[in-house]
């Protein structure tokens, strides 16, 4: 008698109404516009937490989560729809016009504070952070603040731990390979992380782009590429201009090469595709 199958359980079915309530959460609370279409992605997404809850369907869930006052549930709906893709060395134009172009502006022993907003699972922020030391020295760097964030407590958990599997460590120069990763043995063979001395060089912190943002630093650097596309447009021109009040004088703001701030209302300068500055000696 052949062995019985696995019991396989269905993803579930996202309704109409329901489908509402999550586009209603995710926009109130982190600005995300969750097109209609959607419907069947949500629920694969979902599932998997429904089940660790032992809920029975999506509409139980989605009463746990209106009934979270600590709001920590609506965050792991968040966690669990937003897509945390990177890598190292992404869209390296802008990397090397931090170097050749932002770096070359900073005079001796001035700080330079930098932000990755929207850092995922971290590649970003570390890209920046060894870019500087190549370009700056080790001394020098000690002088640069990068604060890393996400909406996402996941991601930042992995973004902090700064492990990843070593085949992805083949797009990086052998010089990077040596200096800043240190290689997993035993149960992490195949595994790279990060050395400790360089993840202590960064600021984890979990930052909803949609709440208040005066709490923070003015910055020199912005980098929230591949961000924006989850938000619509009058979302996008809200942030832009929180962006820009959070930017020096002279600051700049890079996003990502599929996004644009076309038909915006804001100040900053158009340097060159997904490159914009705020303009000099401008208060506030």
């Amino acid at each position: 008698m052949p062995p019985e199958s696995p019991l396989v359980i269905p993803a579930q079915a996202v309704q109409p109404l329901e489908f509402k309530r999550i586009q209603s959460l995710t926009y109130q609370m982190a600005g995300i516009d969750l097109r209609d279409g959607k419907e069947a992605l949500v629920g694969a997404r979902l599932n998997k937490r429904i089940r660790e809850l032992g809920l029975k369907d999506v509409s139980s869930y989605l009463s746990v989560v209106e009934a979270d006052r600590t709001g920590l549930e609506l965050a792991a709906l968040i966690d669990a729809l937003t897509t945390n893709f990177t890598s190292f060395l992404r869209e390296p134009q802008h990397f090397e016009f931090l170097r050749s172009v932002i770096l070359p502006e900073m005079a001796d022993g001035a700080s330079l504070r930098i932000w990755s907003a929207g850092c995922a699972t971290g590649e970003e922020p570390y890209s920046i952070l060894f870019h500087l030391v190549q370009a700056l020295g080790e001394r020098r760097v000690g002088e640069v603040e990068i604060l890393a964030s996400d909406i996402s407590t996941r991601a930042l958990t992995a973004a902090e731990a700064g492990v990843y599997p070593a085949a992805r460590m083949r797009e990086l120069p052998e010089e990077w390979r040596k200096r800043f990763f240190q290689r997993g043995v035993g149960t992490q063979e195949g595994m790279v992380r990060v050395r400790r001395e360089w993840r202590s060089r960064i600021r984890f912190q979990r930052i909803n782009l949609m709440e208040d943002l005066a709490s923070l630093p003015r910055f020199h650097v912005i980098f929230c590429r591949n961000v924006m596309i989850y938000f619509n447009k009058a979302t996008q021109q809200k942030l832009v201009r929180r962006f820009a009040t959070q930017l020096e004088s002279g600051g700049w703001l890079l996003i990502g090469h599929s996004e644009g701030l076309m038909g915006m209302e804001h100040e900053l300068s158009y340097v060159m595709p997904a490159t914009y500055r705020k303009p000099m000696n401008r208060r506030g």
